[in-house]
């Protein structure tokens, strides 16, 4: 898992690196839209097996989606990185992990989860078979999951 955070990490800097370039030449606009296409996009991909990993990798992760925000609005490393963060709509590294899981979460329990992640075979499908049940403890609803 280290090695995987770390090759992200390396191949988004660089990609930052290459925009920090090309970043009078382009409105601030285009530069959002390409940070978001070549940096968050390889930071959400996968990021659901994340869950759990050490404070000092999420912190290296967090340092990076700073570093974008920090690139499309011309900032310091001095100044405040959270109006930022907040202007352009951008979870921090653990809430988005967290936003991840509850997606992938809501997918499974509606059954909208991609045709690649569900069963090979159409007869555990209809064999009865629940993935997850929804148990009630104080009235709310979570989800467990059933192990095969």
């Amino acid at each position: 898992m280290r090695m995987h955070v770390l090759r992200t990490i390396s191949r988004c800097f660089g990609a930052l690196r290459q925009l920090r370039q090309i970043r009078r030449s382009v409105p601030t606009a285009t530069l959002q839209m390409l940070v978001v296409r070549l940096v968050l996009s390889r930071l959400d991909f996968g990021n659901s097996v994340l869950v759990g990993i050490p404070a000092c990798l999420l912190r290296r992760l967090q340092s990076l989606l700073n570093a974008g925000a920090r690139l499309i609005f011309q900032l310091r490393r001095s100044d405040h990185i959270t109006d930022a963060l907040v202007s352009l709509h951008w979870l921090r590294i653990p809430e988005r992990i967290q936003y991840k899981i509850a997606v992938l979460t809501y997918k499974v329990l509606h059954a909208t989860v991609p045709w690649t992640t569900r069963p090979s075979s159409r007869s555990a499908w209809s064999a009865g078979t629940p993935l997850c049940q929804l148990q009630s403890p104080g009235g709310a609803d979570v989800p467990t999951v059933y192990s095969r």
